[in-house]
């Protein structure tokens, strides 16, 4: 009965008619809701400009003697603009140009209505704020400025809005984003391959297919720490085939350095992504490390969501020297293309420097608590603290007794090693000057 019921729905004359008028019902609804948003959010932008145009008005004045400067954009709808430049921008928000919140403000012919990805983006007004903005600067823009905007025109609120404006404030702190810089940075006598998220992906799915294999380092600030005084460990990262900047702290130490990051290229934000590359491909993956129960739970999330990765084998990291033979022999019996080794550094990454070549896999890594997070063991900082560069702190409050001398020390301890770094630097450029 259910089945003759369905197929009514679907085919006959009435079922097409109801089907036509909910699907008018949810395009209305949809509509009047976002004519409500913007009806609130126009008053909120209008009246704050309103304001800040008064308190700044000498400012203003002495502007439009000199005279505004202008830039054709494009708005709302796709209506063009002239955005002023500066401080006058204010009057475009004012005008109902552009709203403090919202996509980026672009040029004629910059992004075509008619592609799909940036077609929401012109159902809201352009902003002097955005995501795409925030994440930049963050160094955590891993998607196209599109899919930031749709994410903000399907998300939008006066509450997220403002959430928005606030997370802007340390945005502006952290300079610009990606920058034209060196391909190799060296930061604390280590050296930094300075790439993209894309392009450690490609270049993953290119040694995949080379007959060596590759080692992988994440640098973060404690890993630095670490290689101060653990020669071995120093080693090991400036032998590795690739060595990626992990977190703010390294953002911060290459603008201190004058050696801009290009992107914060960490493990946790490139797992789903190196899934999404092995999906389908004969290149198995192999998780070894973490409690016992943690890398299985690991192994059912790529397959809940990327089932065509093939999952070569699970294994924790509580296994004793003398079983030390046997898992490097289950590994390469496994198969497996990459291995995610998450032992916590240094031991990861020195343990697979080791047993590189006997493992047989193409590509290692060591991931660090990357397993914890995608088993459901500990829950990662939401976006919003991502965006602002503090998920370290979010970590630090989930195990304040465990983390607080990594962070409250240690980060000090990196910032003020960078800081020395950058004065012996300066002194050697003053000196051979002289």
């Amino acid at each position: 009965m259910d089945r003759v019921d369905e197929l009514y729905d679907r085919f006959s004359r009435g079922g097409i008619r109801k089907r036509r008028l909910a699907r008018a019902f949810h395009s209305v609804t949809w509509f009047g809701l976002l004519a409500g948003l913007s009806g609130l959010k126009r008053a909120i932008d209008f009246l704050l400009a309103l304001v800040l145009i008064l308190l700044l008005s000498p400012v203003l004045l002495i502007l439009a003697i000199r005279g505004f400067r202008k830039t054709p954009r494009i708005g709302r709808w796709c209506e063009p603009f002239d955005q002023l430049r500066g401080i006058p921008v204010l009057f475009n928000v004012l005008k109902g140009d552009m709203a403090f919140v919202g996509p980026r403000a672009v040029a004629p012919g910059e992004l075509s209505p008619r592609e799909r990805e940036a077609r929401k983006r012109y159902s809201a007004r352009p902003g002097l704020v955005c995501l795409w903005f925030i994440r930049k600067r963050a160094n955590i823009a891993y998607s196209a400025e599109a899919a930031s905007d749709s994410e903000y025109v399907e998300s939008q609120s006066v509450r997220g809005d403002f959430g928005i404006a606030l997370r802007a404030i340390p945005a502006l702190l952290y300079g610009e984003g990606v920058a034209v810089t060196r391909d190799t940075v060296s930061i604390l006598g280590l050296s930094i391959h300075n790439i993209t998220m894309t392009d450690a992906l490609e270049w993953i799915a290119a040694r995949i297919q080379a007959p060596s294999p590759s080692q992988i380092c994440f640098l973060n600030a404690d890993c630095a720490n670490l290689s101060y005084r653990d020669t071995e460990y120093k080693a090991v990262l400036n032998e590795a085939e690739l060595v990626l900047a992990d977190g703010i702290g390294l953002k911060l130490a290459g603008k201190l350095l004058a050696s801009e990051i290009r992107q914060n290229v960490n493990g946790t934000d490139m797992f789903p992504r190196l899934c999404e590359t092995l999906a389908g491909a004969a290149a198995g993956i192999y998780l070894l490390g973490a409690r016992p129960g943690v890398a299985d739970a690991v192994g059912k999330w790529i397959a809940e969501h990327y089932p065509g990765v093939v999952i070569s084998g699970c294994r924790d990291g509580y296994f004793s020297a003398g079983d030390e033979p046997a898992v490097i022999a289950q590994i390469a019996q496994s198969g497996a293309a990459v291995l995610l080794v998450a032992f916590g550094a240094p031991r990861q990454d020195i343990w697979i420097r080791r047993n590189l070549h006997a493992t047989g896999v193409k590509v290692a890594m060591g991931v660090g608590g990357l397993f914890d997070f995608y088993s459901g063991r500990i829950p990662r900082a939401p976006v919003w603290m991502r965006e602002i560069g503090m998920e370290w702190f979010y970590r630090f409050i989930q195990e304040p007794r465990r983390m607080w001398r990594r962070y409250l020390v240690g980060n000090a301890v990196f910032l003020w090693r960078v800081m020395r770094e950058r004065r012996g630097a300066r002194r050697a450029a003053a000196g051979g000057a002289a």
